[in-house]
């Protein structure tokens, strides 16, 4: 068994707690245990789990293990805390706000000898799925990702952060990718932000990710992907699936501490949210000439 601490208390925090403990019935996550939570709020129990201080987490030899549930700009020192004290983490996307960063990461969970693992939900959604299955063996042409959504709130970091989930579906989708332009146009009066990122596939086909972020718009993935046979222009529809997607990522997480995870299906998954997180960092610098 795994002992866990559960880092931050908000949506997905609580979610954290929940699911283990219910794990789904047969699978890796029933080797994890929740002990506790840490909170900057003092709290009452949590579905009967109980608060504790980030010190007392990372001294007690029954927690080996902590999800990091924090403000997005509060990621990178939360794992470092708990990776140096030799505590297996998952943390929600992004690890962190800059690459450099990360590799650090990565180089302190290899030399402690623990898991570091970054969920990634979105590659876990049935309509994602989908559209995976949609695009395979087609030969893409162009296209764009734009995303709407309600007004960042602060913590989240800049958009090409915030939205690295979309990022991870274009590569995830076609490839390893370069950025040629960037730009972003904000209203802080009005809360709005649109971040426009020129992406090149490693064949040089033209992609575009849109970032757009305003207190009135809805929240939405519009897609116009042009391939050699046919044009998408909308995320196939698909049925909810029967597993939740933070169980099927916590089934997948403990499935690396249990070690039934490959040494290359590991390597992989580190290049992809590496590479991810670099191209993050480009669109951002660029944003800033």
């Amino acid at each position: 068994m795994f002992g866990a601490v559960v880092v931050g208390i908000g949506t997905a925090g609580w979610v954290r707690i929940r699911d283990m403990l219910a794990p789904l019935p047969g699978s890796p996550a029933e080797k994890l245990n929740v002990r506790a939570f840490i909170s900057r709020r003092k709290l009452d129990s949590q579905q009967g789990v109980s608060q504790v201080t980030a010190e007392e987490a990372v001294s007690r030899e029954d927690i080996q293990v902590a999800f990091i549930c924090t403000d997005n700009v509060l990621h990178e020192e939360n794992v470092k805390t708990f990776l140096q004290a030799g505590k297996h983490v998952c943390v929600e996307y992004p690890m962190t706000m800059n690459y450099k960063a990360a590799l650090e990461l990565w180089n302190l969970a290899q030399e402690k000898g623990v898991i570091l693992h970054e969920e990634h939900i979105e590659l876990l959604t049935e309509d994602y799925k989908e559209l995976k299955r949609a695009v395979e063996g087609k030969l893409l042409q162009e296209g764009t990702l734009h995303f709407t959504g309600g007004a960042l709130k602060p913590g989240f970091g800049f958009p090409a952060f915030s939205g690295i989930a979309r990022l991870t579906w274009l590569v995830e989708l076609f490839g390893e990718l370069s950025v040629t332009a960037a730009t972003m146009e904000e209203d802080s009066g009005n809360n709005y932000s649109k971040m426009t990122a020129k992406l090149l596939t490693s064949d040089d086909r033209p992609l575009m990710w849109i970032e757009e972020r305003g207190p009135d718009l809805p929240w939405a993935k519009n897609i116009n992907f042009q391939f050699d046979s046919c044009t998408l222009t909308e995320v196939p529809p698909a049925p909810k699936g029967a597993v939740g997607v933070f169980m099927q990522d916590l089934i997948h997480f403990s499935a690396k501490l249990a070690g039934q995870v490959s040494p290359g299906e590991l390597h992989r998954e580190k290049i992809r949210i590496l590479h991810c997180l670099r191209l993050a960092e480009n669109i951002q610098q660029l944003c800033k000439r």
